[in-house]
């Protein structure tokens, strides 16, 4: 009798444990991340008129207890090296980075490939016309992308000269910089036409590098768009299918941080 209820006692284990579900997917695809971060750091590139990144030591070495311990304290602009531009920045009572919303910082991201055109010309503007091209090609920017303009100069990161046009500091040299940007026009057209969640390039600012009244700053603040600016490894991101994550340093009332920035490109038949 007892064998036969110990055998009908297992028997239905076996059948609930039969029964029990797989476990689900990871909510999040697996892929390779792309990290599309600078490093702060002695050749981190700043506006000429921003002091440049510094880190002292506080703490570095074997304690009398026996243990390493190392502690630095650093200081930096915030709009320089791999950084985002909250709203504020060029529109008053805009959102300031602690403001704007984690899920306006995450979504799909969209590469606009533009590097021949800044290769030509260095002081060339992204225009409606390059948008279309993409949308022609790829279909229409879906609501909720973030977009990143290639602009190839990545490649001269970080060397001044050649990624701003000038290495000289101070406010002379801002008249000096020279790199490409989108066109006003153009920043129009993707605010009021396309509900993006953000843009970003792989130069100093999203206005070239001419710009003197900063007019494609003021248009995408106006329309709570942030911006993201010396994006690295651009050039590694395919048009469409990545995932894009812009996590800034949440600066209370900031105009501006240093952002750490990647991308996730899916595995295939994710």
């Amino acid at each position: 009798m007892k064998a036969s209820v110990l055998t009908a006692a297992l028997s239905c284990l076996w059948l609930v444990a039969c029964q029990t579900p797989p476990p689900p997917e990871a909510a999040f695809p697996s892929g390779k991340w792309i990290d599309l971060s600078y490093s702060y750091g002695p050749n981190t590139l700043y506006w000429p008129t921003s002091a440049l990144f510094r880190m002292d030591t506080v703490a570095e070495g074997m304690t009398e207890k026996g243990y390493y311990y190392s502690a630095y304290q650093f200081c930096t602009a915030e709009h320089g090296g791999t950084h985002l531009d909250a709203p504020v920045h060029f529109a008053q009572g805009k959102p300031a980075v602690d403001e704007i919303p984690i899920d306006q910082l995450i979504g799909p991201l969209v590469v606009v490939e533009v590097s021949e055109a800044c290769a030509k010309e260095r002081d060339y503007q992204v225009r409606v016309a390059d948008f279309e091209a993409w949308e022609a090609q790829h279909g229409g920017i879906p609501a909720g992308s973030i977009v990143l303009l290639r602009t190839g100069y990545g490649k001269f990161w970080p060397d001044a000269r050649q990624y701003m046009g000038t290495d000289e500091r101070g406010p002379e040299a801002v008249a000096k910089l020279h790199f490409p940007g989108l066109h006003p026009e153009a920043a129009e057209w993707i605010g009021q036409n396309r509900r993006i969640k953000g843009i970003g390039l792989d130069t100093p600012s999203i206005d070239y590098g001419q710009s003197t009244s900063f007019e494609t700053h003021q248009i995408l603040a106006r329309e709570h768009i942030p911006i993201m600016e010396n994006v690295a490894n651009v050039s590694e991101l395919p048009p469409t299918g990545a995932f894009l994550v812009a996590l800034p340093m949440k600066i209370a009332g900031g105009s501006g941080a240093p952002l750490r920035i990647a991308a996730l490109l899916p595995e295939s038949g994710h």
